[in-house]
């Protein structure tokens, strides 16, 4: 064991574009080109980041539906001391993404496990959302049931915490039209499609971002900033 670690490979958590291909670093590339294994949630999409700065490297999935079975091949070649980079869908990997159980496995064994930061969605969001920064809570996706879903919005009535979550585009209205019921007419921040060619950012009171999107298309991925109680 050396610096507390087995003589095995490193887990690089690298953080891609969540649009824009040129919001990547220096160091994020260096690794996808020295790393022996690129373990993707969606392997076009980082097949398209890959081919776009001419990085050919060893590609495999690694996402929602294999994760229990590709874990512990993945360990295996860390084990043997390959180095791998694991990347999302898009942005920081472990944000409402299946890099967790992977992370989690790699620090039982004793392997390295390194960050490569990046862009993450919501925090992009937070900070153009004129609401305040100083404290939030992340909530990620809220449940997709909407008997769940309110009642989660009801735990939260009380948060003073600016709150952040991520919707599609079939339940966003539905979940705005809930937050309006349990919440009140608060502020709130709609980002859409951040950093590509439509992104859109709408704020003001929640009733007034109902009656926008009820007459516009909904498309993209989306980030809810909501005010906390005043």
């Amino acid at each position: 064991m050396k610096n507390g670690f087995h003589n095995s490979g490193t887990l690089y958590l690298l953080s891609t574009p969540i649009g824009n291909l040129e919001d990547i670093t220096l160091r994020a590339l260096r690794v996808l080109k020295e790393v022996d294994l690129i373990a993707a949630e969606d392997t076009r999409k980082t097949g398209i980041l890959l081919k776009n700065y001419s990085i050919t490297n060893r590609l495999t999935s690694y996402h929602d539906y294999n994760k229990e079975k590709k874990a512990p091949w993945l360990l295996q070649e860390l084990k043997s001391g390959k180095s791998i980079a694991l990347v999302s869908d898009a942005g920081t990997p472990g944000i409402s993404d299946p890099a967790y159980l992977m992370v989690k496995y790699t620090i039982e064994e004793e392997i390295r496990v390194e960050s490569i930061p990046g862009p993450t969605a919501f925090v992009s969001a937070l900070v153009v959302s004129g609401l305040p920064t100083d404290k939030f809570i992340f909530e990620g996706f809220l449940p997709a049931k909407s008997g769940k879903r309110r009642k989660r919005i009801t735990e939260l009535s009380d948060e003073k915490r600016t709150m952040i979550f991520y919707e599609s585009p079939h339940r966003f209205l539905d979940t705005i039209t809930d937050f309006i019921l349990i919440l009140g007419d608060r502020r709130v921040c709609i980002a859409r499609e951040l950093t590509k060619k439509f992104e859109e950012v709408k704020r003001g009171r929640l009733s007034k971002i109902r009656e926008y999107f009820e007459t516009s298309k909904i498309r993209g991925e989306i980030v809810i900033i909501v005010e906390g109680r005043l």
